[in-house]
């Protein structure tokens, strides 16, 4: 009995006002340093080319013609635009697709399913610059050099991680919705979107985002396949609006560089009960 009281003494929710006190202002540290760049990125975007080189946080003038101006010096809108269609045709087939292959491991007995559940998860050790050049040599007799198709198609072929998060989500739901599915007269696909997909939203929100945050700050794939301005996503098109210049206007670059991460973080803001729910329920579930 007194080994309990000891522990409940312990629990974060039986500290003394002091104690509490002092944990908030820990937290409140890491959330400034946590912070920081994005306050940095926020103020610079806001000065002259002059005042970006003073060694000052805060503006002397306030320059809100900067995120006007990045529009004029170069296609921001078509950049944002080819970014978000790409970013959301991959989302859905990486999500769809992955769901499906998950749901195969998690509920269909197979021999053989977990020597082929490892073989999927082995891929995720091999570096990405291993299969660089086979998979643009590839593309390139295929003739799709130039176009979206090597970034998009790729995507309907499933996730690794993604086939593991939602595999592990699968496996917790009830084996019972199987056999009521079966009884009922239904089938696998009747299973599949009657039954796991309802009950997959957050599972399937988690892995949206990540696909989302991968596709929406890919660097390399869209720098080894497109060669047309015209097609450049944001990523590249923050690389190119760079080397435009002989002296970086880094007053210009926060502004579109905040501009860029903007769509991320307000998703990730808005969806973030989605995230931290299917990562938990993934984690402890299977």
């Amino acid at each position: 009995m007194q080994l309990a009281r000891r522990k409940r003494t312990f629990g974060f929710g039986e500290l003394s006002t002091s104690g509490k006190i002092v944990v908030y202002v820990l937290l409140f540290l890491g959330l400034l340093l946590f912070a920081f760049p994005v306050l940095w990125m926020l103020a610079t975007s806001v000065k002259t080319l002059g005042g970006v080189h003073k060694q000052t946080l805060f503006p002397e003038t306030f320059e809100w013609r900067n995120y006007v101006e990045i529009f004029d010096v170069a296609p921001m809108g078509m950049y944002l635009w080819n970014t978000s269609w790409y970013t959301l045709i991959c989302v859905i087939g990486a999500a769809f697709s992955s769901s499906l292959v998950a749901f195969g491991f998690a509920r269909l007995r197979a021999r053989g399913s977990l020597i082929l559940f490892g073989i999927v998860l082995s891929t995720m050790m091999i570096p990405s610059q291993v299969t660089m050049i086979p998979q643009y040599l590839l593309f390139t007799k295929l003739g799709w050099a130039d176009s979206y198709l090597p970034l998009i198609i790729p995507s309907f072929g499933g996730s690794a991680f993604l086939i593991f998060l939602l595999r592990q989500f699968y496996m917790g739901i009830p084996r019972e919705l199987d056999e009521a599915v079966k009884i009922d007269g239904g089938g696998y696909f009747t299973m599949y979107f009657r039954i796991i997909l309802p009950l997959s939203i957050p599972a399937l929100a988690t892995a949206g985002i990540m696909e989302f945050m991968y596709r929406w700050n890919d660097l390399m794939g869209p720098l080894i396949y497109l060669s047309t301005q015209t097609k450049y996503p944001l990523s590249l098109g923050l690389a190119n609006f760079q080397a435009a210049y002989a002296a970086t206007p880094w007053n210009l670059l926060m502004a579109a560089s905040l501009v860029a991460v903007l769509p991320p973080l307000l998703l990730f803001f808005f969806c973030q009960k989605y995230f931290i729910q299917g990562i938990v329920i993934s984690g402890t579930k299977g």
